[in-house]
């Protein structure tokens, strides 16, 4: 069994043996793949690209360090076992990956075993010297939606430790840099202060997966890299700030608009906003109907407003083509009455203007220095996913209409009366006050100009009637699409999740070799695109309380997934909105061969509601989608019947025969299938 806490880097191998005894019983459908004993056809990898050979002996001698190394870095009893698993993964991925890009690079693995070396040495001897340090510093954490550990860069003030304060933390998106894997960024964290050292702040680095556009499991990863700050550091976390330039401009646009309850303030620097126009994409030449409603997800100007509860402060360079993020930002201020604040760089391509960033960094320092208001008087929430529509202590807990403008605008009115606005919102969820929220409702308040007096309860339900009326409700119906549970399939792999393989075998030599060359392509693309290593067991391994603790992720069919064979019994809390039979995957009124067809589908899990369960999908971007950051958004809804006619390639999983979306209370709608 795959202990689900070991060290991700070491139980590489123990994971890819399960995947590997899937394919050596498989035929392929073409060429052997890129890695592992298949006969798959390969779908090459964009990111990272493949650089140099390594000298063998050098290999060798660098493969009997880790080993020495890891076994010693296993034994260790301390939180700060991940500041040195992260040095040791960075060296075994870029060896394993070819992530050399000339020959001084292989300096950089000689470095990181030997700084992981000293960090060993120090734990087991007189203690840890380096998280108290000043200046920069490299660290690691595990991450929550995997297990795996990530790098973190910092760069600490002078006597931070000996200073009785708190301190502004900066937190820095790095851009897009295809052959900056663990390795490299970690090395450029320890020798470089970064664009901004802002006096007497933190600065911190996050990873975010590498090149994601931190998103997806990229964007978990960002604010786990502050919540790590925040425990390990004297953090102000009323003073956190938000920047980055081209990706990582992108990335401040997405996590300001989406998660912009943790920032103070926020200046991105060019990179992109949305997905049409920055591709510059003709309507004819949009991709089908489904995939359109999908980019509302991360584009930016359908959360215009949530950008109105903390300043902005957006730069370009006078002669970036990417000042068009700006100007779409632009255009979105002004449709709702405001005005963007956007500091030009005269003259400048893609880079800043040392000037400019001054003016910004000073901008930002006046905002800083006033902090986050502890009692705002107005909220606003603006959204297109249940997944991004929270703020203090209000949620929106359901639409009207999926994919569509929803909206709260919040005013206080009164020492704790409040007056609510809505737009296409179905539900409610109001936190009263307490001694930790002194800022919310309590009495009476007014929603869209009806009285609603809120329960004695900690937290009120509200339930919007057909005839536009709102009334306090015990509680919201179980099965409903909801915040952290409401799809499309990507949405599981910013959570924890448990990847379940099946041990038994398919009736149809085309569906079992479909599932072995779709598993090994996922597990290898977590582990190159996404940096980290898939929690993996076998259906047989599945406990209880893996049931209870992660997003399901099921591969096969039930006839060789048990776990899946427990999910469509019709014996659990609620019953799945697809059925299935030895014959047939039945979605609606229509049928599909199970020998044929696989179901790729997420839907809340009948064994246990409060999380999801995946079928047979990974990330719904592929390959193809990795040449530009602005694709890197989910490519299919809840469910898709692939044909197996099309082989899987770098663009989707096989032909897809039809798909589409669940309704609110996770039902087949004919209405949003395609």
């Amino acid at each position: 069994m795959i202990q689900l806490n070991s060290n991700p880097v070491r139980r590489a191998a123990a994971i890819a043996s399960i995947v590997i005894s899937l394919l050596a019983t498989t035929r392929g459908f073409g060429q052997q793949a890129e890695v592992g004993p298949t006969d798959c056809r390969p779908i090459p990898r964009l990111i990272p690209p493949v650089g140099i050979e390594v000298p063998k002996r050098r290999r060798t001698d660098w493969l009997s360090k880790m080993d020495s190394l890891e076994l010693a870095a296993g034994k260790l009893d301390s939180q700060l076992e991940a500041d040195v698993a992260v040095l040791l993964k960075a060296c075994r991925y870029a060896i394993e990956f070819r992530e050399f890009y000339r020959e001084k690079d292989f300096d950089k693995v000689d470095r990181l075993l030997q700084l992981a070396g000293r960090r060993t040495e120090e734990i087991q001897g007189a203690g840890a010297t380096w998280p108290q340090a000043a200046g920069r510093q490299v660290r690691g954490f595990r991450s929550r939606v995997d297990g795996s550990v990530q790098p973190v860069g910092l760069v600490l003030p002078e006597n931070w430790q000996t200073q009785d304060t708190s301190h502004p933390l900066y937190v820095w998106l790095h851009g897009r840099g295809d052959k900056v894997t663990d390795l490299h960024f970690i090395c450029d964290r320890l020798d470089k202060d970064g664009q901004i050292v802002p006096e007497g702040a933190i600065v911190v680095h996050p990873f975010g997966r590498q090149c994601i556009g931190f998103k997806s499991a990229g964007e978990t990863d960002v604010m786990e890299a502050i919540d790590f700050v925040c425990r390990n550091y004297p953090v102000d976390e009323r003073r956190i700030v938000l920047m980055g330039f081209s990706m990582g401009g992108a990335g401040v646009w997405h996590l300001a608009a989406h998660y912009g309850e943790r920032f103070v303030a926020a200046s991105p620097g060019a990179g992109f906003a949305e997905t049409a126009r920055y591709q510059r994409l003709a309507p004819e030449k949009f991709p089908p109907k489904y995939e359109q409603i999908l980019w509302s997800i991360y584009d930016v100007p359908g959360y215009t407003r949530n950008l109105f509860n903390s300043p902005v402060v957006a730069y370009s360079g006078e002669k970036d083509k990417q000042i068009q993020a700006a100007r779409v930002m632009e255009e979105a201020f002004e449709a709702e009455g405001r005005e963007l604040m956007h500091q030009i760089g005269p003259g400048m391509g893609h880079k800043y203007h040392p000037d400019t960033l001054k003016t910004i960094l000073a901008q930002l320092a006046q905002v800083v220095e006033q902090g986050k208001p502890q009692s705002p008087e107005r909220l606003f929430i603006q959204s297109r996913h249940p997944r991004y529509s929270a703020r203090r202590w209000l949620t929106i807990d359901g639409a009207v209409k999926q994919y569509h403008d929803t909206r709260v605008d919040a005013e206080r009115t009164g020492h704790s009366r409040w007056t609510l606005k809505t737009k296409n919102v179905s539900r409610l969820r109001l936190v009263l006050p307490s001694a930790e929220n002194s800022s919310g409702p309590s009495g009476e308040i007014l929603v869209d100009g009806h009285p609603v007096e809120l329960s004695s309860d900690a937290e009120t339900l509200l339930q919007r009637g057909e005839d536009g009326s709102w009334h306090v409700v015990d509680h919201f119906a179980k099965i409903r699409k909801r915040p952290g549970l409401s799809g499309p399939i990507d949405d599981a792999f910013v959570d924890p999740f448990l990847v379940v393989t099946p041990s038994g075998s398919s009736s149809s030599p085309e569906v079992e070799r479909w599932t072995a060359c779709e598993l090994e392509n996922f597990r290898q693309r977590w582990r190159t695109l996404f940096r980290g290593e898939l929690r993996m067991k076998e259906d047989v391994e599945v406990t209880a309380q893996d049931i209870r603790d992660y997003h399901l992720v099921l591969w096969g069919e039930p006839s060789s997934n048990r776990v899946m064979r427990h999910v469509f019994s019709g014996r659990g809390q609620w019953t799945p909105p697809v059925r299935v039979t030895k014959e047939h995957w039945k979605v609606g009124d229509s049928e599909h061969a199970a020998d044929k067809h696989v179901l790729a589908a997420i839907f809340p899990n009948p064994l246990a509601p409060e999380k999801y369960v995946v079928i047979n999908s990974g990330p719904t971007f592929r390959q193809a989608h990795d040449r530009t950051n602005s694709l890197q958004n989910p490519h299919l809804p809840d469910w898709a019947i692939i044909s197996l006619d099309e082989p899987p390639s770098a663009e989707r999983p096989g032909r897809v025969v039809s798909t589409g979306f669940f309704s609110d209370s996770w039902q087949y709608d004919s209405n949003l299938t395609w």
